[in-house]
């Protein structure tokens, strides 16, 4: 898979499924289960809030492909690489919240190991589909409820201080709901149910 696919994401999807899921554990056991799934060369955006699961949901994919244990969020760092304890891909792991170009994204250079890798791209819609013919898009939601910001509900509580707010995650064991997208034809005749 190289950088030369010229989708940008505007293709209709070739299914959708929705899972709900009742906690961080459940969340984590569906991802598991996709996990064993995924070849080296599947591309993953994970989109969501914050603290919609996409780093909980991602701990969930490494147990499913056997990587080293201990995956968080790459926030700071932009991009972490969980090898394979096994014979499988290992899991890159990246976090795109900050950057704001396709070309930003070539920089940190996901091209050098898409075809060994499994790569997961936190915040990557709009970023990442020219990197790979097929994706896997998963959009994690969380009841809507708590605070607001602006005027503008959040999802999820506010903690204000000094004039700054701070979103924050009240309860990671809360139900979630997973969509996922799939595109190109690698998932074509590849469901998940």
């Amino acid at each position: 898979m190289s950088g030369e696919f010229a989708d940008t994401g505007a293709a209709e999807p070739v299914w959708e499924e929705e899972i709900r899921t009742t906690d961080a554990l459940q969340t984590q056991a569906v991802a598991e289960q996709l996990g064993h799934r995924l070849a080296a060369g599947d591309l993953l955006l994970l989109t969501g809030e914050l603290g919609a699961g996409k780093t909980t949901f991602t701990q969930g994919l490494g147990r499913g492909l056997g990587v080293r244990p201990g995956i968080i969020s790459p926030t700071f760092v932009l991009m972490r690489i969980h090898p394979s304890l096994a014979d499988g891909p290992d899991l890159v792991h990246v976090d795109a919240y900050r950057l704001g170009s396709s070309g930003e994204i070539d920089d940190i250079d996901l091209e050098n190991t898409m075809d060994t890798s499994v790569t997961v791209v936190e915040w990557g819609r709009g970023l990442v589909e020219h990197l790979s013919d097929s994706r896997l898009e998963v959009t994690l939601l969380r009841p809507t409820g708590g605070g607001t910001v602006g005027g503008q509900e959040t999802g999820h509580p506010v903690q204000e201080a000094a004039g700054l707010s701070f979103e924050y995650d009240d309860d990671p064991d809360e139900e979630r709901v997973i969509r996922f997208a799939a595109y190109g034809p690698r998932w074509k005749d590849n469901r998940l149910s």
